[in-house]
C-alpha cells in the first residue's frame, strides 16, 4: 500500500510575517485564521495543501541547521497547476505587482507553459498550465 498523505504543509520561513501575507493576499491566496498567530500564518493552497509562512525565529524551532539567503541561493522551487495560460500569466503579474521579481520567463513546451516568481524572501514559486489535450 502506498503512502498518501492527507495534508501537505510547506513551511517557510520569511523576514516579514505581515508584509509576507499581505503580497500573497494580492496574489489571491487566503489564510486560515485558526493556525495564523504572530509568528506564522497558515497560507492555503488548496484545500489539502498549505504553507506555513514562519518568522525566522519560529521557524528555528523545526531545524539546528542554517537558514539560507534565498535570494542567493535555492534549495526548492514549488510548483502550483493554474487552470490556463492567462490564468499563469495573471498570477505573475499579482506577484510582480505586490513586489515580487521575476524568476523565470515563459516557457512553452507546448504540452506545458510555465514561468516563475520570486516572494518577498526570495523562495521561488512555478506557476504551470497542463494542457492535457496536447498530450494525446
Amino acid at each position: 500500500m502506498s503512502f498518501q498523505p492527507k495534508m501537505t504543509f510547506i513551511n517557510l520561513p520569511v523576514k516579514d510575517l505581515k508584509k509576507s501575507m499581505d503580497f500573497f493576499k494580492q496574489i489571491g491566496f487566503t489564510f486560515n485564521d485558526d493556525f495564523t498567530n504572530d509568528d506564522a500564518a497558515c497560507m492555503v493552497i488548496n484545500e489539502y495543501t498549505f504553507s506555513m509562512l514562519m518568522t525566522e525565529g519560529q521557524f528555528k524551532n523545526f531545524t539546528a541547521k542554517n537558514i539560507i539567503d534565498s535570494n542567493d541561493q535555492i534549495e526548492v522551487i514549488t510548483s502550483f497547476a493554474a487552470e490556463s495560460r492567462n490564468q499563469v500569466n495573471e498570477i505573475i503579474k499579482k506577484a510582480l505587482d505586490a513586489g515580487g521579481r521575476l524568476a523565470s520567463e515563459a516557457k512553452d513546451f507546448g504540452f506545458m507553459y510555465q514561468m516563475g516568481f520570486q516572494d518577498l524572501d526570495g523562495h521561488t514559486w512555478e506557476v504551470i498550465y497542463m494542457d492535457s489535450q496536447a498530450t494525446r
